[in-house]
């Protein structure tokens, strides 16, 4: 059987224009800002004043494999479906790194029949967010280190620089440079080193903001270095807010683009979850809420990763939590917890497969009981799963009090949603959200709300604080920024911090070797385990696969 690619797929569809996309979700067409004719930027300012009236649902997922679980997929089917049934949706998602798109992950805009377009687009420059983004981050670095070679009145010491530049790609040999050699005309020299430009505070913010305003106050709070008595240097000092927030200002605007279906769908930002909050903007979110009955949004990597930033960040920000999460699973994945090596993935193995279902139910058992929300498990079907492989998992979820539903969307677009879709609707509708928790307060103490996470979400035995962290904890909270939620930087592979504990360990602790401020985000970040915020890229990239004709056309995408 010959499988047609999703790029394949994209290309043969003829999109709708983007003013009959905006039309569709209320907006008057002198709102857009057009990048052709199928995406446009939304300037929200006209529809700030609207009353929220939208059911927000939450798309996450089981542990992350080799094996793909479809977070996207199911998001954009979801909303596909959900349409279909007369309820009028919009998506929200994130926008794609070049990191991982060229390294080992491809594209991301959904698969199979439950994809955003333009999907080359999406995946590739988009309308220019994440350069923006980048030349805001860079321009900070460059202003901190041309006031010490002009003389460093702040007393910046050069030793505690803890701004780093940034670029979009997996580019290990950047981790860690020397910079400003060459001679005093080329600046004071320095260990500096690159985060991707995900990883950039300046993509939390701009996240995070609630508008030009709001995004201007947060740049100026940034913490870009410290002085030589240890006082924290902004980027207020270096008068740097403005210049940055001139650079944002169509970066910060939504980008409206659409499914396979017409879906209108918000795709804006792109934090990942491992090493930030992992969430889409909330002016995307926001908009999304006042326009539609429904809003679907998702939160990277797993549950207790995207999920737990999405819930403790990312809506205390904003205001509103869900009102039903999905959690997405694959029979492929729940066997790779089990023990199952990928590439023998496509044979039926019932028993790994149950052996794989711990991992599953700990999520849920985190929605539904840590975060006291309504939940529904989508297992979202690869064409190798086995009727009783299927069952199984079904099975075993009913016996657990399990919530689930087949979820078809990759091979029937949003008509294979509509299962999953009506209980989705009856969660909304029928079950109460009043239940909604936090996992910690935020006037506790680092320490307690590191180990909240931990024991709760990670089911560890607690936290282990090393010797430098545990000075930067004190130093942190001398300077009163105790107070804010913590983004853990934690390998998405686990819930442990070590990728190769699969499933849903017991008996670890949790080591967090650094803690930062992002004060301008409003977060604390605890790195744990040998996370890092530059990835590199794998032994063969997915750069290699990419192509381009004589006529333009684009293969190997995904």
């Amino acid at each position: 059987m010959n499988i047609k690619s999703d790029i394949e797929i994209a290309q043969e569809h003829t999109p709708k224009k983007i003013t009959e996309i905006a039309a569709a979700a209320g907006i008057d067409e002198k709102y857009l800002e057009l990048y052709g004719n199928y995406k446009a930027k939304v300037d929200i300012q006209a529809l700030k004043d609207l009353p929220r009236k939208s059911k927000l649902v939450l798309v996450t997922a089981i542990s992350p494999t080799p094996a793909g679980e479809g977070k996207t997929t199911t998001s954009v089917g979801l909303a596909d479906a959900l349409n279909r049934l007369g309820k009028r949706t919009i998506v929200c998602l994130r926008e794609p790194s070049l990191g991982p798109v060229f390294g080992v992950k491809g594209g991301a805009a959904g698969g199979g029949h439950a994809q955003v377009i333009p999907m080359e687009d999406i995946n590739l420059h988009f309308t220019g967010d994440f350069h923006a983004i980048g030349i805001a981050n860079n321009l900070m670095a460059a202003l901190i280190d041309n006031h010490i070679h002009q003389g460093n009145a702040l007393n910046i010491d050069t030793r505690k620089v803890v701004w780093k530049r940034v670029v979009d790609m997996n580019d290990r040999q950047l981790r860690h440079i020397v910079c400003g050699m060459g001679g005093k005309a080329s600046g004071v020299p320095r260990e500096d080193g690159f985060d991707i430009t995900v990883a950039s505070e300046i993509m939390a913010v701009l996240c995070l903001a609630s508008g030009l305003s709001d995004l201007k106050q947060r740049l100026a709070k940034m913490v870009v270095a410290y002085t030589r008595d240890d006082k924290p240097v902004t980027a207020h000092d270096l008068k740097a807010e403005g210049a940055m927030a001139a650079v944002l200002k169509d970066a910060i605007k939504p980008n409206l683009v659409q499914t396979l279906e017409g879906t209108p769908a918000f795709i804006h930002g792109g934090p990942f979850a491992n090493i930030a909050h992992g969430c889409n903007s909330i002016q995307a979110t926001e908009t999304a809420l006042k326009l539609g009955e429904y809003t679907v949004t998702e939160a990277g990597f797993a549950a207790d990763l995207g999920a737990e930033k999405f819930l403790d960040i990312k809506c205390r920000a904003g205001g509103f939590h869900p009102d039903a999460v999905v959690i997405v699973a694959t029979v492929r994945a729940l066997k790779y917890h089990g023990g199952v090596a990928k590439a023998d993935l496509n044979h039926e193995n019932l028993e790994a497969l149950e052996r794989g279902l711990p991992n599953l139910l700990q999520h849920v058992d985190n929605v539904t009981n840590v975060y006291g929300l309504p939940c529904v498990v989508a297992i979202n079907a690869f064409p190798t799963d086995t009727e009783a492989e299927l069952k199984m998992v079904e099975e075993k979820c009913k016996e657990k009090g399990v919530n689930v539903r087949l979820s078809q969307v990759w091979a029937k677009g949003g008509e294979g949603g509509k299962t999953l879709a009506e209980e989705v609707i009856r969660l909304c509708e029928e079950e109460k959200s009043d239940r909604f928790q936090f996992v910690y307060d935020l006037d506790t103490t680092i320490e307690e709300k590191l180990n909240a996470i931990a024991t709760k979400v990670y089911r560890a035995d607690g936290v282990v604080i090393t010797a430098a962290a545990k000075k930067q904890i004190q130093q942190l909270t001398e300077l009163g920024f105790d107070k804010m939620p913590i983004c853990m930087a934690k390998t998405q592979f686990s819930f442990s911090d070590d990728a190769s504990k699969l499933g849903a360990p017991r008996g670890f602790k949790i080591t967090v070797r650094e803690v930062k401020v992002n004060a301008g985000a409003g977060f604390l970040v605890a790195k744990t385990g040998d996370i890092m915020t530059m990835p590199g890229l794998p032994k063969v990239p997915s750069a290699e696969k990419i192509d381009i004709d004589e006529n333009g056309v684009i293969s190997g995408l995904f």
